[in-house]
C-alpha cells in the first residue's frame, strides 16, 4: 500500500465514522506511522508503507475507529507550537486554550519579570507554554493528581522554561502563600448536565479534569476567592471558560472586588477568557 493510497483509505474510514476533522486526522496518522514531514509525504506519496507500517495503522486505525482520541494513540500533541506528552489520565490541551496564553503574554509584558502560578496544569501546557515564552518568569504549576503530574514532569523536562511542579488541591489554596503577579487556570467547568452529553472522545478524558460541579463553576468562585489575596496589587487571574460562562464568571470576579474584569473571545468567536486585576 503506497502512502497515498493509505492517506485515502485513512480518511473515508474516519468519515464514516462520523469524525470530522478526518483530513487534518489522516495527516496526522501518515505522519505518526512514516516519521515523515508534511514535504516529505508530498514528495514520497509513492512510497510504498512497511510491514511494520501497515500493522501499526492497523493498529491505530481501530482504537481511532472506537473513538479513542487520537492524542492518546499518538502519545503527544502540539500546543501553541511545541509538542506535550498527553494521554490516558489528562486532559487534552485544545487550540481555544492558545487564547489563554495570548491573554497572559500580553499581560506579562507589562510586568516583566513576573511570577506566574499555573492552577490545575494537567499536561502543564499553559503554565509551560509561558515559561518557554518569557524566560524572565518564574512558573509555578499546581497540579492534584499523580497521573496527570506524570505528563507534567515529563513536559517540563523537555522545556526549556523555568517552570516548578508543586502538587496540591487549589480548594486547599496549595501555592497560596505567595504573591504573584500573574494567576491562570483552565479549570474543570462542565456542568452536571453537560456531562451527561459528552462527544464520544471526551468520555475518554479523565471527569475530575473535567467536571466544574453542578452548575459548572465550582472551581471559579474556589479560586477566585482561594487566590485573591495571593496575587500582588494590580496582579491578574485569567480564566479560561466554556462559551456560555462569560458573564457568570465575570460576576464572581467583581463580586470579589476584581477591577478592568474583561472577556476575551477565541478564534471561533466563542467566548474563552475572563481576566482582572486585584
Amino acid at each position: 500500500m503506497t502512502i497515498f493510497n493509505a492517506y485515502n483509505d485513512i480518511k473515508k474510514q474516519l468519515k464514516n465514522a462520523g469524525i470530522e476533522d478526518n483530513i487534518f486526522e489522516a495527516k496526522q496518522i501518515i505522519k505518526h506511522i512514516t516519521g515523515y514531514s508534511n514535504e516529505q509525504i508530498l514528495s514520497g506519496y509513492q512510497n510504498e508503507l512497511s510491514g511494520f507500517q501497515e500493522i501499526n495503522l492497523q493498529v491505530i486505525m481501530k482504537q481511532r475507529l472506537n473513538r479513542y482520541p487520537l492524542q492518546y494513540i499518538l502519545g503527544k500533541w502540539d500546543f501553541y507550537g511545541r509538542p506535550y506528552k498527553v494521554g490516558p489520565g489528562v486532559l487534552i490541551p485544545r487550540p481555544d486554550t492558545e487564547t489563554v496564553i495570548e491573554v497572559c503574554l500580553d499581560i506579562i509584558d507589562k510586568k516583566k519579570p513576573s511570577d506566574v502560578l499555573d492552577l490545575c496544569a494537567g499536561t502543564g501546557c499553559i503554565g509551560i507554554t509561558i515559561a518557554c515564552e518569557r524566560k524572565n518568569s518564574n512558573v509555578t504549576l499546581v497540579e492534584k493528581y499523580e497521573e496527570a503530574a506524570r505528563y507534567i514532569k515529563e513536559n517540563i523536562k523537555n522545556a526549556d522554561g523555568n517552570a516548578k511542579l508543586l502538587m496540591g488541591d487549589v480548594f486547599e489554596s496549595i501555592g497560596a502563600d505567595k504573591k504573584y503577579d500573574l494567576i491562570v487556570s483552565n479549570p474543570p467547568y462542565i456542568n452536571e448536565k453537560d456531562m451527561g452529553n459528552l462527544q464520544p472522545e471526551v468520555e475518554f478524558e479523565p471527569p475530575t479534569a473535567l467536571y466544574g460541579g453542578e452548575d459548572g463553576l465550582m472551581f471559579y468562585r474556589a479560586i477566585a476567592s482561594n487566590y485573591r489575596d495571593s496575587l500582588k496589587s494590580g496582579g491578574s487571574l485569567v480564566f479560561e471558560i466554556g462559551y456560555d460562562q462569560g458573564e457568570a464568571v465575570k460576576d464572581i470576579l467583581l463580586a470579589l472586588g476584581f477591577k478592568n474584569v474583561k472577556i476575551k473571545k477565541d478564534y471561533s468567536e466563542n467566548d474563552r477568557v475572563v481576566f482582572g486585576t486585584a
